[in-house]
């Protein structure tokens, strides 16, 4: 396991503590981690006895990224075509820090350690400190979540979030100019007997012997795949803000949701002396904007909620509010066909209620190497690179069916939280103001308190046992299945049977 050094960010140079994660909370002032030595996952690089494929890769943002420096290190031939790069990180602005959880950081460091080691010292620890679930209206706490122990367990790293510009940068550097092709949109492709055939949008074309779709939501490889296919309106539009303003529990706290009925806003520290905020409101899609500006709106918005909520947004420059609109995709039961597949948001866009996006296009490079691996080290022939498509789909599924879903739930749950007796048609209606809590919201308080320490667990470090379970068991596949109707009559049981199975110690689990 790696040597891991925290350096606190208080100081000028950094004091260096040795640190495995141990399993008592760790200071509640905010680090960074550098990442030295240890040994990765993937096998060491070596072009010996390896056939060399040729990976096309549609898509430069993070997933694009991140399978093309898992292919560059093993020793394929690799190829990104990207439309913009700057438009990627003008989308960066607008969708905010990333965050990465322990398991997206653990396949980092496999993939390549010293790329992992210039991530995590850039990005900003929350892990270390309480997260979770509160009041919109008084600001308590209704559910707070350990990120820390299950990584201190399993020895991985401690979820952190850092800028969407800043990660693609530290990839686009480590990809190499000489692989990433900018102003060079995907457009279509022919899939032959022995390879395929990419066709960029200026007439130009390459083959290779696989094509990986991660170019987002809008995938123009996926549309080739199954046919255009409108993607989902979540019914809420975030607004998001970047300030200079610092809360007085910076230390103690990472990131916060505030509930509420229709609309829940998020807050988390994201380093350099800035927080970032997300403001999600139930509304259409590309409403009108408000003469008076997005602050005046949110304010009138959240104008009742507790001080931090108010404060944030209040100390917010208007030119640094943001608003787009939220859409997902139903989950498809295959993401590939011949030697086209896809992964990311292209495979499986989902909402940002569980941060998971980023996350699971990281894990899919990871699986996706490791199938091409077992193939491609002894020379195999077509059929085999293929099948190893297939099963890195296969493997990948059942573990994304489930956050999707618990994605798209979650936003549910979120703006259906009603804390406090309605009052206002009874005759007490006169102090329907006094929030007088509902008595059902301590039986909530218990069944999270219960059940969701374990599906956190299995999220942020446990994946390998629920992959290899689901991946083999067809009834379960068939009730993740979001095309069964057996799914929708059962997917909030199938969720809390997620949480209690946990995350077992199989040696063979992987991503």
């Amino acid at each position: 396991m790696s040597s891991v050094h925290i350096l606190c960010s208080c100081t000028s140079q950094g004091s260096s503590i040795g640190y495995r994660y141990p399993h008592d909370r760790i200071n509640k002032k905010r680090y960074s981690i550098r990442v030295e030595g240890g040994s990765g996952i993937v096998l060491p690089n070596s072009e010996e006895g390896r056939k060399r494929l040729r990976v096309l890769v549609a898509g430069g943002g993070i997933g694009g990224l991140v399978l093309a420096l898992a292919a560059k290190k093993r020793g394929y031939e690799v190829k990104v075509f990207e439309k913009d790069l700057s438009a990627v990180r003008g989308e960066g602005r607008h969708r905010g820090p990333i965050q990465l959880l322990s398991s997206a950081l653990a396949v980092l460091e496999a993939i390549d350690r010293s790329v992992a080691g210039q991530i995590m010292e850039a990005g900003c620890v929350t892990g270390n400190r309480t997260n979770g679930l509160a009041d919109g209206l008084s600001g308590e706490w209704f559910s707070v979540f350990d990120l820390l122990t299950p990584a201190s367990r399993k020895g991985l790293p401690v979820t952190l979030v850092i800028c969407r510009m800043t990660l693609q940068d530290i990839l686009v550097k480590a990809v190499g100019s000489n692989i990433l092709r900018n102003k060079s949109k995907v457009v279509d492709f022919i899939q032959e007997p022995s390879k395929v055939r990419v066709i960029l949008e200026n007439g130009d074309h390459h083959d290779g012997d696989i094509l990986i779709g991660a170019d987002g939501i809008w995938s123009e490889v996926r549309s080739k795949l199954f046919g255009w296919q409108e993607a989902k309106y979540s019914g809420f539009t975030c607004y998001s803000g970047l300030t200079n303003y610092m809360p007085p529990y910076i230390d103690t706290i990472g990131y916060r949701v505030f509930l509420g009925l229709n609309q829940y806003f998020v807050a988390s520290d994201v380093g350099h002396g800035k927080m970032q905020w997300y403001a999600f409101h139930g509304e259409p899609p590309s409403s009108d904007p408000f003469p008076e500006g997005k602050k005046k709106r949110l304010l009138d918005l959240f104008g009742n909620w507790c001080n931090e909520v108010i404060a944030l947004i209040s100390e917010t420059p208007e030119h640094m509010i943001l608003q787009r609109d939220i859409y997902d995709r139903d989950m498809i039961n295959t993401w590939g066909i011949g030697r086209v597949t896809l992964l990311g948001d292209a495979a499986h866009p989902m909402q940002p209620n569980l941060g998971q996006g980023g996350c699971m296009a990281i894990e899919d490079c990871y699986q996706l190497i490791l199938e091409l691996d077992k193939v491609t080290k002894h020379g195999s022939d077509e059929s085999e690179v293929i099948s190893a498509l297939r099963r890195y789909e296969k493997k990948r599924i059942p573990r994304v069916t489930v956050l999707h879903t618990a994605s798209r739930m979650a936003s549910k749950v979120l703006v259906n939280y009603r804390p406090y007796i309605d009052l206002k048609f009874w005759p007490l209606s006169k102090v329907a103001n006094m929030q007088i809590k509902h008595p059902g919201i301590h039986v909530a308080q218990a069944f999270f308190k219960f059940t969701f320490p374990q599906f956190v667990t299995w999220m942020i470090a446990g994946h390998g046992y629920l992959s290899l379970l689901f991946s083999y068991t067809n009834l379960a596949e068939f009730l993740l299945n979001p095309l069964s109707p057996m799914f929708c009559l059962f997917k909030p049981r199938i969720l809390i049977l997620v949480s209690f199975t946990g995350c077992g110690e199989d040696k063979h689990a992987t991503c």
